[in-house]
């Protein structure tokens, strides 16, 4: 299964899991790694998530995947909490974490660079800005490649 694809399915059926818990599932990533391939999802909640949430939603979701989607290559699930350096993974994160700052790597150069680092200053759409030294930067959500949190500390 092309990996756009397999995220997606692997969203659709953590929406209801999340929903029940009461967790968000704010990043999905599907890559190979030295030592195969990994499916890593991060999550949160308002104050949150523990080791429990982490276990109980990892075999929920395990299950799930094994019922549902075919999956070629043998893979690690890995659930966490996203950390200090948590994942922008919507665009609409770009207006709940406001003031934050934070890294953006893009796909293609913008005005020579593809790395970006500043305070999140909202989102129009599909449209999101950067402060970067104070002067807007402005990205097409789906121009962006990888973008998160520097040091987040669970405001917002």
């Amino acid at each position: 299964m092309e990996p756009d694809k397999f995220i997606q399915a692997v969203k659709n059926l953590a929406r209801p899991v999340c929903i029940e818990e009461g967790l968000e599932l704010i990043h999905a990533e599907w890559q190979r790694e030295p030592g195969g391939w990994v499916l890593r999802l991060y999550l949160d909640r308002p104050g949150g998530v523990t080791l429990d949430d982490c276990a109980g939603f990892s075999r929920q979701i395990s299950d799930l995947i094994d019922v549902n989607l075919d999956i070629d290559a043998s893979y690690r699930l890995e659930v966490s909490s996203p950390g200090p350096q948590r994942p922008l993974g919507q665009a609409s994160d770009f207006d709940r974490f406001k003031g934050h700052r934070a890294r953006v790597r893009t796909a293609e150069p913008i005005n020579g660079r593809k790395t970006f680092t500043g305070i999140v200053n909202g989102a129009e759409g599909d449209t999101v800005c950067l402060l970067v030294d104070g002067r807007p930067i402005l990205f097409g959500f789906s121009s962006i490649k990888k973008a998160h949190l520097l040091n987040y500390n669970g405001d917002n």
